[in-house]
């Protein structure tokens, strides 16, 4: 069909309105604080909400894989969407992961955060029974994106953990003519030349979240403007950094900043990822409590050399100057 003037001036309004509702910046992926039996402890995020605000992270990724969304029952992800609405008071975007298994809680989840006033809602796709091509994908998604009507849809693209790994410009090319509310892309994942297709895709319409800390530089040179990270809760001052040096021209000065963060990065991996995560949180001063089963806490013996090693790479002191 021929595009008429009418249709390409619509094309263009459509492109420049959901670029401008971009989400731009660095957005955190909290941790679900928890007490020592494994229960929720709810009046942490306002301390984690506060601690974001003042670091100059623009939003948060709630009840994602840092926050153990799939360890968590669906009455618990409800209370700590609720909580964490609350306790960003407008001062940070708050982006609801309602990824499930089950399609009818994902919805519920996704409901939910519309209600309460989320600015977005963001889903994996099933990690079990998996859908086996980009169509079926999509019409997941679109079932899921039905439930919050009104905002704002991502897919959370993490093949590692779900073994789920399409190419995400196809998801984007169908996705676009199927979801309504397709905003954009949690992209987690390495392959950067998927990551450009994706930015570059209908003049930048589309908002692609970039979810690898450790290669935040390299995103940043293919035109990233937002990220999702875990460890912007305790280290963003180090990724402010990246950005600034980067967008003055001073690579030199980001790639420093960013080995850096590198260096941090793989002493955390070396000592059990998201259970060294949430020691990192204690040692700043917020004390996010256990993981919670199948993860395994960091043992006394382990945290001690954890701590030693992790102070050779000057955390936390050198992370928390501006």
């Amino acid at each position: 069909m021929r595009m008429t003037h009418g249709n390409k001036l619509e094309r263009v309004l459509l492109i420049y309105k959901s670029m401008k509702s971009h989400l731009t910046g660095l957005i955190a992926a909290p941790f679900t604080p928890m007490l020592p039996d494994g229960s929720l402890n709810l009046p942490i995020i306002e301390q984690q909400a506060d601690r974001m605000a003042a670091s100059g992270v623009a939003g948060a990724f709630v009840c994602g894989t840092t926050g153990e969304g799939m360890s968590l029952t669906t009455a618990e992800r409800l209370q700590i969407a609720e909580r964490w609405i609350s306790a960003a008071r407008k001062r940070l975007k708050v982006i609801v992961h309602v990824g499930h298994n089950n399609l009818g809680e994902s919805r519920e989840l996704a409901a939910h955060a519309e209600r309460i006033g989320a600015d977005a809602i963001a889903t994996t796709g099933p990690s079990f029974f998996r859908p086996s091509n980009v169509a079926g994908l999509v019409e997941f998604c679109g079932s899921v994106a039905k439930g919050a009507p009104k905002l704002p849809f991502y897919f959370y693209h993490m093949p590692s953990m779900t073994g789920i790994n399409m190419p995400m410009i196809e998801f984007l090319k169908l996705g676009s003519k199927r979801i309504p509310t397709l905003a954009g892309i949690k992209f987690t994942d390495e392959n950067l030349m998927g990551y450009t297709q994706c930015l570059r895709f209908e003049d930048g319409r589309f908002n692609i979240l970039f979810g690898r800390d450790e290669i935040l530089l390299a995103a940043l040179a293919m035109g990233a403007k937002g990220a999702v990270g875990s460890t912007y809760n305790y280290m963003a001052p180090i990724y402010h950094r990246v950005r600034a040096a980067f967008e003055r021209g001073d690579i030199a000065v980001a790639r420093s900043h960013q080995a850096m963060a590198i260096e941090i990065i793989a002493v955390m991996i070396k000592y059990g990822g998201l259970p060294a995560g949430k020691a990192m949180m204690k040692m700043i001063g917020i004390d996010c409590g256990p993981v919670r089963s199948p993860l395994q806490n960091l043992a006394t013996n382990t945290l001690a050399a954890f701590q030693t090693e992790l102070a050779k790479t000057g955390f936390p002191g050198r992370v928390t100057e501006a």
